[in-house]
């Protein structure tokens, strides 16, 4: 019996490995960067720039399947939502807990239904892809407690699992307008 049940389910695990393992690498380091790019005014540029490739991502795959006009509405709300938010956080280093840890709960639930789909049992994907996510970032957390250009923060711990909270709501909420279009589309 293989570990994976598709090669999509593969490179969706191996996406979420290269992700834990991209945030866990700059625990040293984030802090020195993120001040080396405060000081030459980069760190909100690049930010933005972030933002919008992912955004693009987003919109590509979205557009893989010309979209209908419940998806749209959906895709905007979740845009907007995320604007919203993103507006109100004061940092770009808080506003980086809702991309780090949104792309990574949603690769992990991608993965998760890609295997209930092939007939694993995978009770309630969406959860468990929030809880592991969280997990992943409680314990990113912890290990900060460690470091001396560190700090454990409660409030980190909150964005992380309210980040995997939105990105899988937002998922599948695009997933069920689509569903819903292509059910109601006449024969």
């Amino acid at each position: 019996m293989s570990l994976f049940t598709s090669s999509r389910e593969r490179r969706l695990w191996l996406w979420t490995l290269a992700i834990v393992t991209a945030i866990y690498s700059t625990l040293g380091l984030a802090r020195t960067l993120a001040g080396h790019l405060r000081t030459h005014g980069l760190l909100e540029t690049l930010f933005l720039i972030s933002f919008i490739l992912v955004g693009a991502v987003i919109l590509a795959y979205g557009l893989k399947v010309r979209p209908g006009g419940l998806e749209i509405g959906v895709a905007l709300g979740v845009a907007a939502v995320y604007i919203l938010i993103f507006v109100r956080m004061g940092t770009p280093e808080e506003r980086t807990h809702l991309i780090e840890y949104g792309v990574l709960s949603v690769f992990i639930y991608e993965a998760l239904k890609e295997r209930a789909s092939h007939g694993r049992r995978v009770p309630i994907p969406a959860l468990l892809a929030i809880i592991a996510a969280s997990l992943i970032g409680l314990f990113d957390e912890f290990i900060q407690a460690f470091l001396p250009n560190r700090a454990y923060d409660p409030r980190d711990i909150l964005f992380n699992v309210l980040a995997a909270l939105m990105a899988v709501a937002a998922s599948m909420a695009l997933s069920y307008a689509r569903r819903w279009r292509f059910r109601n589309q006449p024969d």
